[in-house]
């Protein structure tokens, strides 16, 4: 194994670059689908498919009534909006593009594992799950893993998604989500001709302020926050505003401040009311807490993994918290962890850049992980 990677480690490289260069915002990811399939049939690999949320999946030891599947995914989507090819350079030891790290270097990990199994003819000895899947990142809602939960409801005994870098350590606690798109309209007018008349912008910042000034649920261990992210409406400078809009969340670790935070929601958005507005609110997003989950078979894949981890890299492995792909089977009681296979710095921004050396052990991890458990 370790000396198949080293042999094509530099295989492995070019092909990161290849993907990380082809641009897959939430929902649009069809170019790296296109790509990343064609990639798979041409290696050989059976049973490829494409779902309706555009999740490339690729199954090892499956068929119609298999149940207790292992899942392997890493998310496709960037959250770059660009349609055009992304800029990659290597540059000291460093690969730069944006979304090269998240989650382009774990999607090309699960690639390269993939091809390594069809090269070496290993046969399966329990079900797997390859999903390179859509929609993580922001709006996307988690739509692609929803899909895969869906498809497959009662047959997925675990799930583990690789994203995120080796400093993030695991997250395994699932940290949920709502987010909103709050309206604000009023009838306008001419600024000095109408002037005193109704702003939507004057009427949203009060709505804002208010939700600054909200107190967060007491929780004992419970971190809960909230964020308003984008602000936008009015026509013209000298245009008393007729309209504005507000990107809106709130996020919490446990379900009961999740719950406490909307119905706040709800009353400033009921006080905001009247005096010449009228608002209006749309969930556009919403990704749960974690659910109940069988607390000896969650133990034995976080034992799993962290041995798998520490077989390659030294040191202790952080356990935290996030929001990603692993919360939708948390939701719904399947045992799910996230963590990365690389290191690297700037996720989600557009000078995000990963250590090529890192790379190796992140195959090493991801072989040692899946291969020990599954292949023979």
């Amino acid at each position: 194994m370790n000396s198949w990677i080293k042999t094509e480690f530099a295989n492995h490289v070019e092909l990161l670059k290849t993907l990380a260069a082809i641009p897959a915002p939430s929902h649009h990811e069809e170019k790296r689908v296109e790509f990343i399939t064609g990639l798979l049939r041409g290696w050989g690999a059976e049973g490829v498919y494409t779902d309706e949320a555009k999740n490339v999946c690729v199954p090892f030891g499956i068929d119609e009534g298999t149940s207790d599947i292992t899942v392997y995914s890493a998310h496709t989507d960037v959250v770059f909006p660009d349609t055009e090819p992304l800029p990659v350079r290597e540059e000291d030891g460093r690969l730069f593009a944006p979304g090269i790290g998240d989650d382009t270097a774990n999607v090309t990990a699960i690639l390269t594992l993939i091809r390594y199994i069809l090269e070496t003819g290993r046969k399966p000895k329990s079900p797997v799950l390859f999903v390179l899947n859509s929609c993580e990142e922001g709006l996307g809602n988690l739509k692609g893993v929803r899909q895969i939960m869906k498809d497959n409801a009662g047959r997925i005994k675990e799930l583990v998604s690789f994203d995120c870098t080796f400093e993030d350590g695991m997250i395994v606690k699932a940290v949920g989500s709502e987010r909103w798109r709050v309206n604000a309209k009023t009838q306008g007018g001419h600024s000095f001709g109408d002037f005193g008349s109704p702003n939507a912008i004057h009427r949203m910042s009060e709505l804002v302020t208010a939700l600054y000034s909200q107190q967060l649920p007491d929780i004992s261990g419970v971190k809960t926050t909230y964020n308003v992210g984008m602000i936008n409406g009015g026509t013209s400078v000298n245009t008393i505003a007729p309209s504005c809009e507000i990107l809106y969340e709130y996020r919490s670790d446990d379900r009961i401040a999740l719950a406490f935070m909307r119905e706040r929601f709800q009353e400033l958005m009921w006080d905001a009311q009247g005096r010449g507005a009228e608002f209006s609110a749309e969930l556009i997003g919403e990704r749960p807490c974690g659910g109940r989950v069988d607390r000896d078979a969650y133990d034995a894949l976080l034992a799993r993994c962290e041995t798998a981890i520490t077989s390659v890299r030294s040191g202790n492995v952080k356990r935290g918290m996030g929001s990603t792909d692993a919360n939708i089977p948390l939701s719904l009681g399947v045992p799910a962890v996230t963590f990365g296979l690389y290191s690297g710095k700037g996720e989600h921004t557009r000078d995000e850049w990963l250590e090529i050396d890192s790379l190796r052990d992140g195959l090493k991890i991801a072989f040692e992980l899946v291969l020990k458990a599954h292949f023979e």
